[in-house]
C-alpha cells in the first residue's frame, strides 16, 4: 500500500482513486508492483484528456495471456475512468530500445509493491 503523501495526493486528486483500491486490483491480478510513469507526474498532465501510464510486475505464477492483460487493461481503465497505457515491467526491461527503458524505469514511481 502507498505510504508516500504525493502519491496519495495523486491517486486522489488526479485518478480519483484510493491506496487500497490499487492495492485490491494488484491482489486480484497477482500483480507485485504497480508503478505510474509519464505525464500523470508531472505538471504537463491533462485531467480531462491524458491517458495513465501504468508499468507492472507480476506474481511468477500469474496467468498473463492475452485476455488476462485486456481484461486487466479494462477493469483499470473503468476504475481510472480514463484511458490506460499498460505496461509490462519485464517487456521494458528486456526492451533492446535503451532510450526508451532508460526514461520508464527512472522516472517510474512504485505506488504499490517494492
Amino acid at each position: 500500500m502507498s505510504s508516500n503523501l504525493a502519491f496519495d495526493k495523486i491517486l486522489g486528486e488526479r485518478l480519483h482513486v484510493s491506496p487500497d483500491q490499487i492495492a485490491e486490483f494488484c491482489q486480484r491480478w497477482h500483480v507485485l508492483e504497480f508503478a505510474l510513469f509519464g505525464s500523470i507526474l508531472r505538471d504537463d498532465f491533462q485531467p480531462h484528456t491524458s491517458d495513465v501510464d501504468v508499468l507492472v510486475a507480476f506474481h511468477p505464477t500469474a496467468k498473463q495471456g492475452l485476455t488476462e492483460w485486456l481484461d486487466m487493461q479494462d477493469e483499470l481503465e473503468a476504475l481510472l475512468q480514463r484511458k490506460v497505457d499498460l505496461v509490462s515491467k519485464k517487456a521494458i526491461q528486456e526492451s533492446r530500445n535503451w532510450i526508451r527503458k532508460r526514461n520508464i524505469l527512472e522516472s517510474a514511481q512504485v505506488i504499490y509493491g517494492n
